[in-house]
């Protein structure tokens, strides 16, 4: 008669050390966010300034300061979008925009599609992204600088063209190559000439008129 014997082994696991790599993964990303929350006040002085200010005044000299400092730099952006809608959206809109979208359309995802479009290369565990240099948001153009890895072509790139437009949700994408491994990709967004655009017309006696507003 043969005897089974099972035998069960128990895993003991130490909390210890999972509670400690839960605060240090916690930590990094206290750290991280607080760079990134700096990088962003350096960039946009603008903001980071008055909210400093007011925080700065609330603290030291009391909540109804602190309001009144609030109230008057909402005043001064009202004012200032009234009266210069141009430096408004240049120093400030425009450039907040910018950052965004460059960050939502190509940063987040820029590992991710070029894996995809079988653009990077493997070292073993290593995965080798090209490098983003720069990204530059237009009305209707996109144009993003790239440095290319070792072992890159030209064609390894403009044959895969169509795919980085459609990952990147783009309508057409060129290639420019500028020097040896580096590159331009301008990503069409929409057509600058598909909306009909109301343009005055000067008539026989010398009056402007807009097409469509002419009295019936």
């Amino acid at each position: 008669m043969t005897r089974t014997q099972t035998i069960t082994i128990t895993e003991q696991v130490d909390y210890f050390d999972v509670i400690l790599d839960a605060l240090g993964r916690a930590m990094i990303a206290v750290v991280a966010g607080l760079g990134r929350l700096l990088w962003w006040a350096l960039l946009f002085p603008l903001i980071s300034v008055p909210i400093a200010a007011t925080a700065g005044v609330w603290l030291l000299v009391g909540w109804a300061a602190g309001l009144g400092v609030a109230g008057v730099t909402v005043a001064v952006m009202v004012l200032w979008r009234h009266w210069s809608p141009q430096t408004f959206e240049r120093w400030l809109t425009g450039r907040i925009r910018s950052r965004w979208l460059a960050w939502f359309r190509y940063r987040r995802r820029w590992a991710t599609l070029l894996t995809a479009c079988d653009l990077v290369n493997r070292d073993g565990d290593r995965v080798l992204v090209p490098r983003l240099v720069s990204v530059h948001i237009g009305d209707t153009v996109d144009t993003v600088h790239a440095r290319m890895l070792p072992g890159h072509t030209p064609d390894s790139w403009t044959h895969r063209a169509e795919a980085l437009a459609h990952g990147f949700g783009a309508q057409q994408a060129r290639l420019r190559f500028s020097g040896p491994g580096q590159l331009a990709i301008t990503f069409r967004r929409s057509d600058a000439l598909a909306e009909p655009i109301l343009a005055p017309i000067e008539s026989i006696a010398g009056f402007k008129t807009v097409p469509g507003t002419e009295a019936a």
